[in-house]
C-alpha cells in the first residue's frame, strides 16, 4: 500500500518546487536505495506532461570512483554530466545514503579535484544557474540516528517538515526580504560572536520550498570586503564526510584571517582551496518552526528556527557579491536561549533576539505563526 505522504511530497516537488511544464526535461537524481519516492515523482511528472530521466548513485561506488580518479577521468566525467545537465529544464535531487561518512576516507586532494573539476561546473555553474531545481533528503535509519530518534518518529517529523504549507510561508517571508533589501549594516552578537558587515544593494531571496525541501530561510550576502569581527558557530557540520565542531572565524576586511575548530588543520586546508573560500558568499536567516536541533544534515540544519548561516565560498547569482570559489559551506549559528542566545541588528535596530523576531513586521515568521 502506498504511503499517501510520499505521493503528496512527490506532487509538491513536481507541481510546486520545480513547477514542471509540458515538454520539459526533468532529471531525478537519487543517491541511495529509496525507490518509492522516485516512482511517485515519475508518475507526477507524467501527469504534467514532462519527460523524466533518472540517475541512481550508490555512495560506496562513488567512493571507489573518487579514490581512483585521475584528473583526466574527472574532466571526462564532468563533460558527460554537464552535457546532460544542459539538456534539463528541472532537477530533483534526493539524498538517501545509509552512511553520511561514506566519503570520509577519500583523500583530500581527490575531493578538492572533485569539487573543482566536477561539482563546480556541473552543479554550481549549470544546474544552480540554469535549471529549476530542488534538493532534499529522504528519511531512513541513518538520518534517525543523527536526529537521535526512532526511525518511525523521524519519518513523522520528516513529513511534517517537508509537507508544510510552503505557499503560506512564502507570503510570510515578504516582510523579511523587503527589510533586507532596505538594509545596509548588519551586526550579529552572541557568545563568542561580534560580527558586522554590509548587505547594501546585494538583494535578498526567499526560500520557501522551490529550491530545498525542507525550507525556511531568506538569504543575501555581505559586501565582499565589509566583514569584520568574530563568529563562533555552535552547530556541528559535515564536509566531505568529516565532522567539524566549534568552528570560529575572525574576519578582517572580508577575509577569514583566523580559523579554528576541533580539526583546525583540515579546516584551514579547506579554506585554502582558493581565494574565495576565505570570503563569504551567503548570509541567511533560518526559521522553519519544526526544525529545532542540528543533525549534521545541512538541508535541515540551515533552516533551524532561530538560526542563521554565514557561508564561506561561492555566492549565489541572485545575491551576487562577486565571490567565486569551488566551495559553498553553510555553517550554522543557533541563537535560541537553549544554544546560548544572541541578537541580530539591522542598521542598529534589534530585529531578532534569542531566535525570536521582535519587530512587528517580522513577527509573522515566529514559530507560533508558521506552524
Amino acid at each position: 500500500m502506498k504511503d499517501p505522504r510520499i505521493q503528496k511530497l512527490a506532487a509538491n516537488l513536481v507541481g510546486y518546487s520545480v513547477d514542471v511544464q509540458p515538454g520539459e526535461n526533468v532529471l531525478v537524481e537519487m543517491i541511495g536505495t529509496e525507490r518509492d519516492l522516485i516512482n511517485a515523482i515519475i508518475e507526477e511528472v507524467g501527469k504534467k506532461g514532462g519527460n523524466v530521466f533518472v540517475q541512481l548513485t550508490d555512495k560506496t561506488v562513488q567512493r571507489a570512483m573518487l579514490k581512483n580518479a585521475t584528473e583526466e577521468m574527472m574532466k571526462t566525467w564532468a563533460e558527460i554530466d554537464l552535457n546532460r545537465m544542459k539538456q534539463m529544464d528541472c532537477y530533483i535531487g534526493i539524498r538517501a545514503g545509509e552512511n553520511v561518512n561514506d566519503l570520509s576516507d577519500v583523500p583530500e586532494e581527490k575531493m578538492k579535484m572533485y569539487n573543482s573539476l566536477y561539482s563546480h561546473p556541473v552543479h554550481s555553474e549549470q544546474r544552480v544557474k540554469h535549471t529549476k531545481w530542488v534538493v532534499l533528503r529522504y528519511p531512513n535509519a541513518s538520518m534517525a540516528q543523527l536526529a537521535n530518534t526512532s526511525t518511525e518518529a523521524f519519518e513523522d517529523f520528516y513529513f511534517d517538515v517537508c509537507n508544510l504549507d510552503y505557499a503560506k510561508m512564502d507570503k510570510a517571508q515578504d516582510s523579511l526580504a523587503n527589510l533586507m533589501n532596505r538594509t545596509d549594516k548588519v551586526r550579529i552578537t552572541g557568545p563568542g560572536t561580534d560580527l558586522s558587515f554590509s548587505i547594501k544593494d546585494i538583494g535578498a531571496e526567499k526560500c520557501s520550498g522551490q529550491k530545498n525541501i525542507p525550507d525556511g530561510e531568506v538569504y543575501s550576502a555581505p559586501v565582499r570586503d565589509s566583514v569584520n569581527g568574530t563568529i563562533s558557530y555552535n552547530a556541528p557540520t559535515l564536509y566531505n564526510g568529516i565532522t567539524f565542531e566549534n568552528i570560529k572565524f575572525t574576519f578582517k576586511d572580508g577575509k577569514i584571517v583566523e580559523a579554528t575548530s576541533n580539526d583546525t588543520q583540515r579546516l584551514n586546508d579547506i579554506l585554502n582551496s582558493d581565494d574565495g573560500a576565505r570570503h563569504i558568499g551567503e548570509f541567511a536567516i533560518g526559521f522553519n518552526p519544526h526544525i529545532l536541533h542540528p543533525m549534521k544534515d545541512i538541508l535541515f540544519d540551515e533552516k533551524i528556527a532561530g538560526s542563521l548561516h554565514f557561508t564561506p565560498g561561492q555566492a549565489y547569482e541572485e545575491t551576487d557579491n562577486g565571490n567565486r570559489s569551488s566551495i559553498h559551506w553553510d555553517l550554522v549559528l543557533i541563537q535560541r536561549p537553549d544554544y546560548g542566545g544572541g541578537e541580530i541588528y539591522f542598521d542598529d535596530v534589534l530585529i531578532r533576539k534569542d531566535g525570536i523576531f521582535v519587530i512587528p513586521e517580522l513577527e509573522c515568521l515566529n514559530p507560533d505563526r508558521l506552524k
